[in-house]
């Protein structure tokens, strides 16, 4: 950030009264420029035990696997990020939203917010930013054309819930090098 958005000022970075860490600040205006997290929100459609999965048609990782997931908008809830993100990656409408998994990955300010879900019609389709869309068997899943290392944590968690039928709710500190925090 270089210009305040309030009053068009150069900003500094600086640590301001008040604050323990660094900001965008407006010395002219005295607003301080917050800047947060990227929440994700996305879902596991799931219909006759297979997990649907979208083929990128964007980058980053054009041409690689992923579970249908996007930013969160202002004004809209987690929940209905997730279905938007279904409906608009694969024409998928889902129903039964179960909250499954919460990863923070500080290091990229991001925070994934993943549910479980049935997949309830049958005419999914790739929408525009996806290349092609199908259900997987999990013994079947696209290993190495996984998009992120974060959809490939959560779906280790998942094939490993299945074979026990308990899907706990977990939240997953994600660090550099896809190593998870203890």
């Amino acid at each position: 950030m270089k210009y305040c958005s309030n009053c068009g000022a150069e900003v500094a970075w600086t640590i301001p009264e008040g604050e323990d860490r660094h900001r965008f600040f407006c010395e002219q205006c005295k607003v301080i420029h917050y800047t947060n997290p990227r929440v994700v929100a996305g879902a596991i459609p799931v219909q006759d035990g297979k997990i649907l999965l979208c083929r990128r048609a964007i980058e980053p990782r054009h041409g690689k696997w992923t579970l249908p997931a996007g930013y969160l908008e202002n004004g809209e809830s987690v929940e209905d990020c997730a279905r938007r993100e279904s409906l608009e990656e694969a024409c998928a409408i889902m129903d039964n939203l179960q909250p499954y998994s919460l990863l923070n990955i500080s290091y990229i300010n991001q925070v994934y917010m993943i549910y479980r879900a049935h997949l309830i019609n049958d005419d999914y389709r790739p929408g525009i930013e996806s290349l092609e869309v199908q259900l997987f068997s999990p013994n079947a899943l696209p290993w190495e054309d996984l998009a992120f290392p974060v959809i490939r944590k959560v779906l280790e968690m998942y094939c490993h819930d299945l074979r026990t039928e308990h899907f706990p709710f977990r939240e997953i500190n994600i660090l550099p090098g896809n190593k998870e925090a203890s």
